[in-house]
């Protein structure tokens, strides 16, 4: 167990999209395709805020496709074909020759060193990523939540990565940009919460009350979780 500024750590999870990497350089890649797929896209972000109002799906893949059907007027086969075309298998290439943040990757590094667990979480599927810019083969658990039946901030979803871990909730740090999936989230299952922002609002001075730790930058992160 590693004991730190947020107490005795013994694993850390991350949160992929906008934690791993800046989401404003995905965001202006991807910016042609969502004009392309305008209306589809408005139609996916009601249907996924939607999926977030229930904790469990049998089969989330069943309840989406079955949403994005209503809201597009075609059957659920049609919309789960559009969903993969344009979002899961779609995106794939937005992230090949794709940077992670700075100290992001050496960060992991020396948490695995120092004998700490490693996850991701996402609320995608984190093999749309490859190896995850190098971080993959250090992780002990890789979770996609629609693979598990729902979406942040479900409780469930944090169950399922604190019981994959192996390891007590209040000894986990979860480390995610958006504030309530990734901050009020974990922090409601008991874990520990650092959230990442971007360089203009840390100059602004933005910070959390809930989170434990607030940053813009992994090394200001390394440096609490290996200060002496």
């Amino acid at each position: 167990m590693f004991s730190n500024y947020f107490g005795e750590i013994q694993a850390v999870a991350f949160d992929i999209d906008g934690t791993l990497y800046k989401e404003l350089s995905l965001n202006i890649r991807v910016l042609p395709r969502v004009f392309r797929h305008l209306y589809f896209f408005i139609n996916y972000g009601m249907v996924r805020k939607m999926l977030r109002k229930k904790e469990f799906y049998e089969d989330f893949g069943k309840a989406q496709a079955e949403l994005m059907g209503k809201k597009l007027k075609c059957s659920p086969e049609a919309a789960k074909e559009k969903l993969n075309n344009i979002v899961y298998e779609g995106l794939k290439k937005y992230f090949k020759r794709f940077n992670a943040y700075k100290g992001a990757l050496e960060f992991i590094q020396r948490l695995k060193e120092a004998g700490v667990k490693i996850a991701v979480l996402s609320d995608f599927p984190p093999e749309q990523k490859g190896d995850i810019w190098g971080i993959k083969p250090y992780c002990d658990v890789v979770l996609g939540s629609e693979q598990i039946g729902a979406l942040k901030p479900s409780p469930y979803v944090f169950s399922k990565l604190q019981s994959d871990l192996n390891v007590p909730a209040e000894n986990i740090l979860y480390v995610g940009n958006n504030h309530t999936y990734d901050v009020v989230g974990p922090k409601k299952a008991g874990m520990k919460a650092a959230w990442i922002i971007s360089n203009t609002k840390a100059f602004l001075g933005k910070k959390s009350s809930v989170a434990d730790f607030t940053f813009s930058k992994y090394s200001q992160l390394e440096n609490k979780f290996f200060e002496k």
